[in-house]
């Protein structure tokens, strides 16, 4: 199967030096590195911002850095802290509210193509 990604971030990534995405309602977006079979982000959130319920082909594994979060996976939900993680097999439907102000950090595979801008 063919990949949309044509290329990859560099191999050292400066998180000072790249750029934020704010996605409105208290969420905003930071690519870390990727390549076409794997991507990681990290993503602030505000208290009482929602990560609404989708699903998506990729498999995607995340690390509570910190906050609180309710997670929704697949009909079940936990509220997760700093240090603790979860696993989403694609097609899966999941999302989650911002309890305490915190951090995400989400890995992909492949690669998020959705996030990524035209020319990357």
């Amino acid at each position: 199967m063919a990949t949309l990604i044509s290329a990859s971030s560099p191999a050292f990534v400066v998180a000072g030096e790249t750029p934020r995405e704010d996605l409105g309602g208290g969420i905003t977006r930071q690519i870390l590195g990727y390549g076409p079979e794997i991507m990681i982000v990290r993503v602030w959130f505000d208290k009482g911002a929602v990560g609404d319920v989708h699903s998506h082909r990729h498999s995607q594994s995340t690390y509570v850095e910190s906050g609180e979060f309710e997670v929704f996976i697949d009909g079940e939900k936990r509220v997760l802290g700093a240090g603790d993680s979860f696993y989403i097999a694609p097609h899966l439907d999941h999302g989650a509210v911002c309890l305490k102000d915190g951090v995400l950090i989400d890995t992909f595979s492949p690669a998020r193509e959705d996030f990524l801008g035209e020319g990357n």
